[in-house]
Parts: C-alpha cells; structure tokens; sequence
C-alpha cells in the first residue's frame, strides 16, 4: 500500500516511523551526531540520528496527508531527531492549509510541547511557520514570555519567530526582542539574534544600523559578527573595533 492510500485510511505514526528508518544511513547518523553536538554537557546532549538529510527527510512529508495531532505528537516524542523534525515539517504544512480554528490547535498543539522541539533546526524549520504566522494578527505577548524562558529553546523560539514579522517589514518585535536577548549566556540564542538583526538589515539598513549604534558595544562577540556579516568590509571593521 502507498503512503498516500495508507494516509486515506488513517495513517499511524508507526508506519510512518518504520518508512523513516528504512531510509537510515549509519555513515549521516555519525556525522549528524557530531554535528549537532551531542556529547556529554553539550546542548544536544543524547540526541539520537538516523541519519537521513534533509531534502530526503523533506520529501517524505509531501508523501503523507492527513495526520491527527495525536499520531503527529506521537512522532514528536521520538527519541530520534528526523522523527521530531518530520513531525515539525508536517505541523507546519497542516498550519499553512488550515482554517482559523484548525491553526488555533496547531499553534496551541506546538506550544504544549516545546520540550521535544530541542535543536536549533527543529526550532528554526517550525518556529516562523507556526508561532510567527499565528501571533501576525493576535497579541505577541507570547513572545516576550518566551523570551524570559529558563529554556534555550524556547528562548530561540521568541526571536526566531520574528522572521515572519522581518518578512512583513515589520521589524519592532525583533528589535525589542533582540534587546532582551544581549545578556544572553548561550552561543545558539547570540547566533539567532544576530542573524534575526542581520535580516532586518537585508530589509531596512538604517533600522539595524541605529539599532546596533545603541547596542553593539553590549553585545556578544558572535551575536555581533552575525549581524554585521554582509557589511561592507570597513564598516564590519569599525564595529568589531569599537569604533562605528
């Protein structure tokens, strides 16, 4: 039977799980483990891999129909990372399809489980799709919370959110955010503001640029580097030498 019929009788997280590790290769698994940093004291610490990329990952979730948020947060609880990350880029093929009250659940569904949604790449391919598309049109009260998380990951989740509102040119939750992230202590959140910052400059220039006058001497050195990347040379320069 196809995914496709399998998925018209009632598809089940375990079938699907069973397809995902026929596609399994050792030699990625190894290199994801490392990758990822799972070691001991690191911030994937005992995540497991199958080892499947992500454009191989990614066509299978065009394979598959309708699944209830139940079988989806079955998949979401696994151990294995491609089995989170698949469940996360289905949610947000569902939330794009959905009406008003169908993403109300899904939005809701994704916030219930932030604790499975624990890498930066499952953070990053769910995140604007879901969170940010809902909070356009609804308070994003939400986000300043997030933002105060003792989770990196949800933390993570509050700015990288924002992309969607960046692609709006909407750029005043990012800022403000961004603003409430500099003392961070984790290199992943430094990377995502920086690079948030760095997209509102691909938008509006002089919108980062005031904002990293303000900031940029408070700023860590890689969440800096990130925002200034596509600068021209002298004026990177200038910032990574306190002279801007």
């Amino acid at each position: 039977m196809s995914p496709s019929s399998q998925c018209a009788n009632g598809m089940k997280a375990k079938v699907i799980q069973n397809h995902l590790r026929s596609l399994a290769d050792p030699e990625v698994a190894e290199k994801s483990q490392r990758f990822f940093k799972t070691g001991k004291g690191d911030y994937g610490e005992g995540d497991r891999f199958l080892g499947i990329r992500v454009p191989i990952l990614r066509a299978q979730v065009t394979q598959y129909g309708e699944l209830s948020l139940i079988e989806i947060g079955r998949l979401l609880k696994s151990n294995f990372h491609e089995e989170r990350h698949f469940a996360l880029m289905l949610l947000v093929r569902q939330f794009s399809k959905r009406d008003a009250v169908q993403r109300k659940a899904i939005y809701e569904f994704y916030l219930d489980n932030t604790r499975y949604i624990n890498n930066w790449d499952l953070v990053d391919c769910s995140a604007p799709g879901i969170v940010g598309v809902y909070l356009e049109g609804n308070s994003r009260r939400l986000l300043y919370a997030l933002a105060e998380s003792t989770s990196l990951w949800e933390r993570r989740i509050a700015i990288i959110s924002t992309l969607h509102f960046i692609k709006k040119d909407d750029f005043a939750d990012t800022l403000k955010i961004s603003a409430l992230l500099l003392n961070d202590g984790e290199d992943l959140i430094h990377k995502a503001v920086g690079w948030m910052l760095r997209e509102v400059g691909n938008r509006d220039f002089s919108v980062e640029e005031k904002f990293l006058k303000k900031n940029y001497r408070d700023m860590p050195r890689t969440m800096l580097r990130y925002a200034i990347e596509k600068f021209p040379g002298e004026m990177r320069k200038s910032y990574l030498d306190g002279s801007a």
